[in-house]
């Protein structure tokens, strides 16, 4: 499928012009960029290719991007992209994991030959992908270019979704719905947690009527027991539990577009401080959804949930939202705004947030998140499933 089936012409026509202007206002003739999502966003390009060095550029005097990849996948770029043939431009197979010659030497080669030898050029330093040998060959190879980090500039021009890319992310909360609720339904005592999480895998690549799933940048993540007092474990093949507590949290795709989502079972009868810390967290998100309009700063939407913890004398010292949409392993946020204190980012329709709210404490923790768009009327949830502790007697 190529970029153009996904989106209108136009519509990339569009994202390329934004994002040459904000290189003209940094002071940057060529980026390259390396985060796999960028490189869709800009071409449309997909495909598992991200674990060797490639890149889109984007140069202010060229018409089109250029994709720049593994010869191996060039036939990708064609397939997915409407990219001209002269503008994707393989590196040799022999290249791949070289001990010393690296593809960016023949990145830097094209660089020299489209005479930018001494362009001001950013690029991605926080990108997963951009490694310190990348930067190292680049830089080597163009001596007379001034490098600087680019600041995540085509991650910032992503903010704001389109009308086509809000209908993926909608259809994106219908399938983590569904693999949400499928997960509850299966999570019993003792059945083994990674029958739970192939239920949701099951349930995320198909998707629901009308929209097939694909592939999360996050794998599930199903802390069990103590494990809930940290975010970030995933699952075994033990029983689940026949009293205490399981956190779950995943994310539905379509088209690479994340809706992210977690709630907190208790299997049999909670602890009242237990269902009290949950009305409250819920409670929060509410707070906090009603404060998500344009003109209102991503710190005022986090200072609304803040206030509804302290109230009922809890505190989470982390942040608790950050962008979602299009995205690629291993992270489904997009590394711009956080929902804190101190982020004066004024929100706008169409942006698109994973308000993480949960609470983390010494023995447990409890988590019951949602991801919205910014809306006239508040945050617009993307996913519908019960919003309150999970009790499973």
């Amino acid at each position: 499928m190529s970029g153009s089936d996904e989106f209108t012409k136009a519509e990339y026509a569009r994202r390329l012009a934004d994002v040459k202007h904000r290189m003209e206002t940094a002071g940057f003739d060529l980026i390259i960029c390396q985060d796999p999502a960028n490189m869709s966003w800009l071409t449309g390009y997909d495909g598992w290719s991200f674990y060797v060095p490639q890149c889109v550029l984007v140069h202010l005097e060229e018409e089109r991007p250029i994709w720049f990849g593994r010869a191996q996948d060039a036939k990708s770029a064609r397939m997915t992209t409407s990219l001209p043939e002269t503008n994707i431009v393989p590196f040799s197979e022999r290249l791949v994991q070289h001990p010393v010659e690296h593809p960016y030497d023949e990145l830097a080669g094209l660089i020299r030959a489209r005479g930018w030898n001494r362009a001001r050029i950013g690029v991605e330093m926080d990108a997963h992908y951009y490694t310190a040998r990348c930067h190292a060959h680049l830089a080597g190879g163009l001596p007379e270019a001034r490098f600087s980090n680019n600041h995540d500039l085509v991650n910032w021009a992503r903010l704001v979704k389109s009308e086509a890319e809000l209908a993926l992310i909608r259809e994106a909360g219908a399938i983590c719905s569904n693999a949400m609720n499928r997960a509850i339904e299966k999570m019993r005592p003792g059945v083994p947690q990674n029958h739970v999480i192939a239920e949701i895998y099951h349930a995320q690549i198909m998707g629901v009527a009308g929209a097939g799933g694909d592939y999360t940048a996050i794998c599930p993540l199903m802390p069990v027991g103590e494990g809930t007092s940290t975010p970030h474990l995933t699952w075994s093949d033990a029983p689940l539990p026949d009293s205490g507590l399981a956190i779950v949290e995943i994310a539905g795709v379509r088209r690479r577009y994340h809706a992210a989502l977690t709630r907190t079972v208790h299997f049999g009868k909670p602890p009242a401080a237990l269902s009290d810390m949950a009305k409250v967290i819920v409670e929060g998100v509410d707070a906090g959804l009603e404060m998500a309009r344009p003109g209102n700063t991503a710190e005022q939407v986090e200072a609304a949930w803040q206030a509804v913890l302290r109230r009922n004398g809890l505190k989470k010292e982390s942040r608790v939202g950050y962008p979602v949409g299009l995205a690629y392993p291993p992270d489904w946020g997009e590394r711009t705004v956080s929902l804190r204190p101190g982020d004066k980012t004024e929100l706008e329709p169409g942006m698109c947030f994973h308000l993480m709210a949960g609470v983390w404490l010494d023995d447990f923790g409890v988590a019951i998140s949602e991801s919205f768009v910014v809306a006239d009327n508040g945050g617009e949830r993307l996913c519908d499933v019960t919003r309150d502790l999970i009790v499973i007697d």
